[in-house]
């Protein structure tokens, strides 16, 4: 009975091993499928882009992916909040600087404009906001978190009295930020943003330029 009992544990503990590696597998293929999917929406948009393509970027069957996701606007639905989710945390590591206010609303920024450059995720999440009148699911307000973000370090500035502006810290995080985003889409349409981080350093110049 005992030695049964045993096997019964053994047996119950193989399925249990078995049941994680299948749940790393299909965690581990999702990402795959992500991926190929920011890189075809950032390069082509969502209106060019099919569950096809996506399928043989990632080198799977548009049967797997459709096991993850139920169809293109599903996929760029989790492009989207990927992109939201990745944002911030561009931002954490500068709040652990200990940098002035303003120094930190420019680190931000110049990160920012690098994770624009080289991530296929923040291209394809920025390229989906834009054509999110193709897209039928509904997205998150454009920008809103890194918004805040920026609001606060500004707020924080204030009320230190080294925020030198008649606008509010709201007022003045909206123009900071519509600035930022649109001088990385316009790099992009001039030039693929090979030259978004010097534009960002124009507009840091030009919007804050006492970061002391």
């Amino acid at each position: 009975m005992a030695l049964q009992t045993a096997k019964n544990e053994g047996a119950g503990a193989t399925n249990a091993k078995g049941a994680l590696l299948k749940q790393e597998r299909a965690l581990q293929t999702r990402q795959t499928v992500l991926t190929a999917a920011a890189e075809m929406f950032a390069k082509h948009g969502f209106p060019a882009v099919t569950v096809m393509h996506v399928a043989e970027c990632a080198e799977m069957t548009k049967g797997a992916v459709y096991f993850h996701f139920a169809n293109k606007e599903a996929l760029a639905e989790a492009v989207v909040d990927e992109f939201y989710r990745r944002l911030p945390l561009i931002v954490a590591p500068v709040r652990d600087m200990d940098l002035p206010p303003l120094k930190a609303v420019a680190e931000v920024l110049i990160r920012t404009a690098l994770a624009f450059k080289e991530d296929r995720v923040i291209q394809a999440g920025a390229r989906l906001q834009i054509e999110r009148s193709y897209i039928g699911t509904e997205l998150p307000a454009p920008y809103t978190t890194f918004q805040a973000m920026i609001e606060e370090l500004f707020s924080q500035a204030s009320e230190e009295g080294v925020l030198q502006s008649r606008l509010s810290p709201g007022s003045y995080a909206r123009v900071l930020v519509a600035a930022f985003f649109g001088a990385q889409h316009i790099s992009w349409v001039q030039c693929n943003r090979e030259d978004i981080e010097d534009r960002v350093r124009e507009i840091i110049e030009a919007v804050i330029p006492d970061r002391a």
